[in-house]
C-alpha cells in the first residue's frame, strides 16, 4: 500500500500530456485530470497528493503498488486483466500526425513499412504490439518528443492522442505538422487502480458520479478541453468566416440575438436548479450499483433461508415423534445426556430452540425482501397510493442494526388509521431512512434516545412523520444550510452533504415540506409533511 499513515492517497500522472495533465510553468501539477482529482477529493473528503513523471514510469509505479491510482488511463481488454477502471470521465481519440505533404492515413494497415513514433507503454504502443500492422515502431517518453522528432524531419508518422497532439503542436509552434486523416479509436479514459483496490475505486467512482450529476465535471471539461476544440476550427480558417457572418447577423438581428440570449440564460438557470434539486442528486449511479449488489446477495441468502424454512418444520415433527420414546427411556433408565446436555433440560429447551430458528429465518427472509424493494430501480412517474405507516415500518427494519448500535431508547408511534398519499413510496422510504440514520448518528451515547411518530392534521389535509433525537443539536447558523448540496458537519466521518439535499428534493417533488428545529446540546426535531 502506498497510502501513507496520514491517509493521503498518492495519484500518478503524465508530466507532459496537456491539456489532460502536465507540469505547469510554476512546477505544479495542472490540467483537466488534476482539477478533476482535486474536485473529487473535495466532495469525498479525501486527501490526495500527486506524483507526475514520464508515462512509462508512473504506469510501472502503479503496477508495483508505489502509487494508489492513475488519474487518466485508457481502458482496454488487455489492461483490464491487471487494472480496474472507473466509469470514463473523457473519451480520447487518436490521430496520425505527419509533415505537410505526406499521404493521408485512413486505416492503420496503411502504416505498413513506415517508421511510426509512439509513446512508450501508451495505449497505441500496446495496440500496435498486439495487432502487428508491419510498421517500425519508434518509442519516446512523451507526445511532445514524438511531435518534435516528426517536425525535425525524422521518421514518417506519429501516432498520438488527438487533443494533446493539437495542443502541443500549437504550443511548440510546430507549423509543419498536421493531422492526416480523421480521428479514430475512440477510447474510454478514466481512473485506474490495481486489481483488489475495490474500496478506493468505489470512492473515485462515487465522487465522479457526484461531479457529473451536479455539472461540476462539465465545468472542468469546458475550462480545459472546449477552448482547444474551438482552436481547431481557427486552424481550418473557419474563424474568420464565422466572424464576418456573425457581424452581419448582429447588424440585421441584433435585438433578436440579445433577446434569445436572455431567454437562453433564464432557461439554463431554471433547468440547472431543477437538475440539481430533483434529479441529479439522487445519485443514480450509486443506487444502480446497490441494486445489482443487493439482487445478487438476496439470491444467495434466499436459497439457504428457503432450505431452513423447509427443513425446520421437519425437525420439529421429528422431535415430537421422538419425544415420547425418549421420555419413556428417561422414566425407565433415568437421566442421560442429549447433545452434551441433560435430557431433563433439553426436553424443555429444544422445542424453543427450533421455534427461535424458525422465527429468525422468517426475519432474514423479510429483511432480504425489504432490501430488494428498497434497491429496486423505479421511475419517477411510478405514482401509486401508499401508507406512510408501512413505509416507516420497512425503513425501521432496514436500519434496525444502526438503531441498536447507537441507542437503547428507540420508540415509535403510528397514527391509525392514516390516510393514504400518492407518490413514489420508494423515494419516501429513502427519505425516512436518511432521517433516522442522521438522528442515530447525532447521539452522543446510548442513553440518549430517538423517537419516531406519524400523525394526521385534518385541518390542513396533511399527514406527517416526525423524527426526534436527543443528540448534539445543530447551531442556528447551520440550520438554514442543512439542505444545501455538499454542506455537512460530518466531513471527517465520510459525509458528503448530499443526504438532506436529496431528501428535500424528493419531498418537494411530492408537494411536501421538510421542517427542522434544533437546540444545541438538547437535540433536533425533523418534520416531514405530505399532502393527502
Amino acid at each position: 500500500m502506498s497510502q501513507n499513515s496520514e491517509g493521503v492517497i498518492l495519484i500518478g500522472g503524465d508530466y507532459n500530456y496537456p491539456p489532460y495533465e502536465f507540469i505547469d510553468d510554476n512546477g505544479e501539477p495542472a490540467g483537466y485530470n488534476v482539477d478533476l482529482t482535486k474536485a473529487i477529493a473535495e466532495v469525498m473528503g479525501m486527501k490526495v497528493a500527486f506524483q507526475m513523471g514520464p508515462w512509462s514510469e508512473v504506469r510501472k509505479a502503479l503496477e508495483q503498488g508505489k502509487i494508489d491510482a492513475l488519474q487518466g488511463m485508457i481502458s482496454s481488454d488487455e489492461r483490464k486483466k491487471q487494472f480496474d477502471f472507473t466509469p470514463a470521465h473523457a473519451i480520447i481519440h487518436q490521430s496520425v500526425f505527419a509533415r505537410k505533404g505526406m499521404p493521408r492515413i485512413s486505416y492503420l494497415h496503411q502504416l505498413t513499412g513506415k517508421e511510426v513514433v509512439v509513446q512508450e507503454n501508451g495505449i497505441m504502443h500496446d495496440y500496435l504490439l498486439d495487432n502487428d500492422v508491419g510498421a517500425k515502431l519508434i518509442t519516446v517518453q512523451t507526445h511532445a518528443d514524438a511531435l518534435r522528432s516528426l517536425a525535425a524531419g525524422k521518421h514518417d508518422y506519429a501516432l498520438v492522442a488527438n487533443l494533446p497532439g493539437l495542443y502541443l503542436g500549437k504550443e511548440l509552434g510546430l507549423s509543419n505538422i498536421v493531422p492526416v486523416g480523421q480521428t479514430f479509436q475512440a477510447q474510454r479514459y478514466g481512473y485506474a487502480v490495481l486489481k483488489g483496490r475495490e474500496a478506493l475505486l468505489a470512492q473515485f467512482s462515487e465522487g465522479l458520479a457526484i461531479l457529473k450529476n451536479t455539472g461540476r465535471q462539465q465545468q472542468i471539461y469546458n475550462k480545459w478541453l472546449s477552448p482547444l476544440q474551438d482552436k481547431g476550427f481557427h486552424w481550418q480558417n473557419i474563424g474568420k468566416a464565422a466572424a464576418i457572418i456573425s457581424a452581419l447577423l448582429l447588424v440585421v438581428l441584433g435585438g433578436t440575438v440579445i433577446w434569445n440570449r436572455m431567454l437562453r440564460r433564464e432557461v439554463n438557470r431554471r433547468s440547472a436548479e431543477l437538475h440539481i434539486q430533483q434529479q441529479q442528486l439522487i445519485q443514480a449511479d450509486k443506487m444502480t450499483s446497490l441494486g445489482v449488489l443487493v439482487s445478487g446477495v438476496a439470491h444467495e441468502i434466499n436459497n439457504p433461508a428457503g432450505l431452513l424454512l423447509l427443513n425446520i418444520p421437519t425437525l420439529q415433527d421429528a422431535w415430537q415423534d421422538a419425544e415420547e420414546i425418549l421420555e419413556q427411556y428417561y422414566q425407565e433408565q433415568g437421566g442421560f445426556l442429549l447433545a452434551g446436555l441433560p435430557y431433563s433440560r433439553m426436553r424443555n429447551e429444544l422445542p424453543q430452540l427450533l421455534e427461535d430458528m424458525q422465527d429468525g429465518t422468517q426475519r432474514i427472509k423479510r429483511i432480504v425482501e425489504d432490501l430488494k424493494d428498497f434497491a429496486r430501480q423505479q421511475h419517477d412517474d411510478e405514482i401509486v397510493a401508499f401508507d406512510l405507516n408501512e413505509v416507516a415500518e420497512i425503513a425501521i427494519r432496514l436500519v434496525d442494526n444502526s438503531i441498536r448500535k447507537h441507542t437503547d431508547h428507540f420508540t415509535v408511534e403510528y397514527f391509525k388509521p392514516l390516510p393514504q398519499v400518492r407518490g413514489n413510496a420508494q423515494r419516501i422510504e429513502q427519505v425516512v431512512i436518511n432521517l433516522i440514520l442522521n438522528a442515530c448518528q447525532a447521539l452522543e451515547n446510548r442513553d440518549k434516545g430517538v423517537s419516531v411518530r406519524t400523525f394526521y392534521d385534518p385541518s390542513d389535509q396533511k399527514i406527517g412523520l416526525e423524527v426526534i433525537d436527543q443528540g448534539c443539536g445543530i447551531e442556528q447558523e447551520n440550520l438554514n444550510r442543512l439542505i444545501d448540496p455538499f454542506f455537512t458537519t460530518k466531513r471527517e466521518q465520510g459525509g458528503t452533504g448530499l443526504g438532506l439535499s436529496v431528501s428535500s428534493g424528493i419531498i418537494q417533488a411530492h408537494g411536501g415540506l421538510l421542517q427542522f428545529a434544533s437546540t444545541p446540546g438538547e437535540g433536533t426535531r425533523v418534520t416531514l409533511l405530505l399532502p393527502t
